[in-house]
């Protein structure tokens, strides 16, 4: 291959001397407010995206102002868990350095919004007074790595737990990049530098995820990552893993070579071989993903070209192992548990907290940044960030207990919430993310309650159905796994999914294009309405559609396109 084939951004990584480029002197050009067209590349490396408020786009231009440049910023928390003191140090960040929100994500991470470029490093540098830091939470590398989130099965969960932070230290980058510019660490001769061990000098051709899921739960969405570890359990302990691989969101509207993959099966590895498997599977993607085309380059389409059987046979060699085949597994569901009092094996209590659209702030009397500091400034719980954007305030002790739901019922925070709107991820869409074609987060909770209202008119009140709502079809809040998704395509405009399964495992069916919201109800009451007359009993909707004919049944990427261009004619 070429260097002129190329896509451009191989050449931003190549030439960046290891993920430094120009940041440091764009951090100090006071002349704007945002960094090189290049080094927005390179910043995701180091958790950082460069975006600028959408909504004042006009208004500015108008003023012949530059857009109103801030950046997310994006913490590294394998699995999920913060300590009290951690949560306090975040929620400091946030009402110091940032608009005063936190926004759990669909990764059991942190973002940080509205940061402007002269306290990005002051930002970042108390992240990693807090033990924790922002290396590796975006761009061409291994991601945050997720797992089950509700300990009810401590021992189990322990081990997820340090096998997600076992792999994400194994993966990690080692260019002294990040501590160098955010940390004023000593910054190296060129001569000494280390090539990335891992990496090298042009990491991966793009993103890498991995979640660990305990059974029966699957809350991380396992078939959703590029390396997913299902573990096998026996007599109440983890005795080896099904290797899943393959899995990703994202897609591109119009273009039928993109599309979204649910993971399949590479094989059984022990708990043992798990990080030489991880770390395998990372470096066959690393020398064999497309490197010419970035909407081609996640492991998914790796698959399709090398096939399943090669690319296990690849992964063998270089891990030294050999896989066992993968046991059947039944997850229940993609969801997290319902909100309220959950106790866990050894009799500590936890709290799942439901959050829309995972944002945390003070609106009206649902008082969550105060709420929670107060929870945490009294040490009362460990916070378990969930990857379906809620929280679990953890191992609480029976003592305890009453102390936090108080402060939960003082600050509005224990509200009843069905099961509709439990269940629903919307990502941030506008007015931040540069991506976005339409609303996503602000539109959800108006959106939610007019599902709520037709499930009430047919007598389904009470029913739990996975609705998941994305600006764009990058696909970070995993909607093509929904039941029920609805993925922007313009402003107030929508594609509409049917047919998710609720455990995660099937990829939902394109059913309308570009439509309205006028038009999205309409068609969504005659399906519930088919459903509350037909069901059978525990019927899950997404499984309904299917059966009832309302669409056909998509087992593939390929299949996906297929029915994408029968929709659309495309």
């Amino acid at each position: 291959m070429s260097t002129e084939q190329l896509s451009p951004v191989e050449g931003i990584k190549a030439r960046s001397r290891h993920l430094r480029g120009t940041i440091a002197a764009g951090l100090v050009d006071l002349v704007t407010g945002a960094i090189s067209e290049d080094d927005t590349q390179l910043i995701k490396f180091h958790g950082i995206y460069q975006q600028d408020d959408r909504d004042l786009r006009a208004e500015r231009r108008e003023q012949k102002l530059e857009p109103a440049f801030q950046f997310m910023v994006r913490a590294r928390i394998p699995g999920g868990l913060c300590t009290p003191a951690q949560w306090l140090a975040f929620d400091a960040i946030a009402r110091d350095y940032a608009d005063g929100t936190l926004r759990l994500t669909t990764r059991q991470t942190f973002q940080l919004h509205g940061v402007l470029k002269g306290v990005l490093k002051p930002a970042i540098a108390a992240i990693n007074r807090s033990l924790l830091d922002t290396l590796a939470a975006c761009g061409d590398v291994n991601r945050n790595v997720m797992c089950t989130t509700l300990p009810l099965q401590r021992a189990l969960h322990a081990t997820a737990l340090e096998l997600a932070r076992g792999i994400s230290s194994r993966l990690l980058p080692q260019s002294g990049a990040y501590h160098e510019i955010w940390l004023d660490g000593v910054k190296l001769e060129r001569d000494t530098e280390t090539v990335e061990p891992l990496y090298g000098s042009t990491y991966l051709p793009r993103k890498f995820k991995i979640g660990i899921a305990l059974p029966p739960d699957n809350d991380v969405d396992v078939y959703a990552q590029d390396l997913g570890y299902i573990a096998l359990l026996e007599q109440g302990r983890v005795v080896g893993y099904n290797v899943v691989v393959g899995g990703g969101m994202g897609v591109t509207h119009g273009d039928l070579a993109t599309w979204p993959r649910v993971a399949e099966p590479l094989g059984r590895c022990t708990p043992a071989q798990a990080l030489a498997v991880a770390q395998a599977v990372l470096t066959t993607q690393r020398d064999h993903g497309d490197r010419t085309n970035r909407k081609h380059a996640r492991l998914k389409y790796t698959l399709e070209t090398m096939g399943l059987a090669a690319f296990r046979a690849e992964v063998e060699a270089r891990a030294g192992v050999q896989l066992g085949p993968s046991v059947a597994v039944t997850f229940k569901d993609n969801g997290d548990p319902a909100q309220g009092w959950h106790t866990d094996d050894h009799g500590l209590h936890h709290y799942v907290l439901y959050v829309p659209s995972g944002r945390i702030g003070d609106v009206g009397e649902w008082r969550a940044i105060s709420g929670l500091r107060a929870v945490a400034a009294r040490g009362l719980a460990q916070f378990r960030l969930s990857a379906n954007q809620n929280l679990v305030l953890s191992d609480i002790a029976a003592r305890d207990r009453d102390a936090v739901a108080a402060l939960l019922r003082d600050y509005g925070l224990s509200a009843p919430v069905s099961p509709v709107r439990h269940l629903t991820l919307a990502c941030v869409g506008l007015p931040t993310c540069g991506l976005a074609m339409a609303e996503s987060e602000r539109y959800a909770p108006s959106f939610i309650s007019k599902i709520e209202a037709l499930l009430a008119d047919h007598g389904l009140a009470g029913t739990p159905i996975n609705v998941r709502i994305t600006g764009c079809p990058n696909g970070c809040a995993r909607p093509f796994l929904a039941e029920i998704a609805l993925v922007g395509k313009a402003p107030g405009r929508y594609n509409l999914y049917l047919g998710g399964a609720a455990d995660g495992s099937r990829l939902t069916v394109p059913y309308r294009d570009n439509i309205t919201e006028g038009e999205i109800l309409e068609l969504l009451a005659q399906a519930l309405g088919c459903y509350a007359a037909t069901r059978t009993p525990g019927e899950r909707f997404g499984d309904f559609v299917i059966r009832a004919g309302i669409v056909a049944e998509v087992t593939s990427g390929p299949e996906f396109s297929l029915a994408v261009r029968r929709l659309t004619g495309a």
